[in-house]
């Protein structure tokens, strides 16, 4: 009788939960530096739109007990663990246009956003 082993396929690594581009590092540094020092981002999701989710954000003085903690370039923000499924691989930028600025999040969960970009489904 003989028995072979069968070794476990390697895992592939897990892309990191979201990274931020160096634009939206250094409006975070900015914010945190000057209005906001001390506190953190969180970054949720919540059920809102005509496609069903909306990233909001919010400002907290600690982590909670249910907050993932992401630091990329430098710059730490909290992230709901409610809203990492549909977050993770995502990238926060921050975008200045004629009429507006703001925090932008490009999703590859994605798989549509409403007409007016307020929110998205997966």
């Amino acid at each position: 009788m003989s028995s072979t082993v069968t070794a476990a396929k390697p895992r592939r690594p897990l892309p990191p939960l979201m990274a931020l581009t160096d634009v939206a590092a250094d409006r975070l540094r900015g914010l945190y530096a000057k209005g906001q020092d001390g506190k953190l981002l969180r970054i949720s999701v919540n059920t809102k739109g005509c496609s069903g989710l909306a990233y909001a954000m919010s400002w907290v003085d600690a982590a909670g007990p249910t907050d993932e903690v992401v630091s990329d370039k430098g710059v730490t923000v909290l992230v709901d663990r409610k809203a990492s499924l549909f977050l993770i691989g995502t990238t926060m930028d921050y975008e200045v246009k004629a009429l507006s600025s703001g925090f932008t999040f490009t999703n590859p969960n994605e798989k549509g956003r409403c007409g007016c970009g307020e929110s998205f489904h997966v």
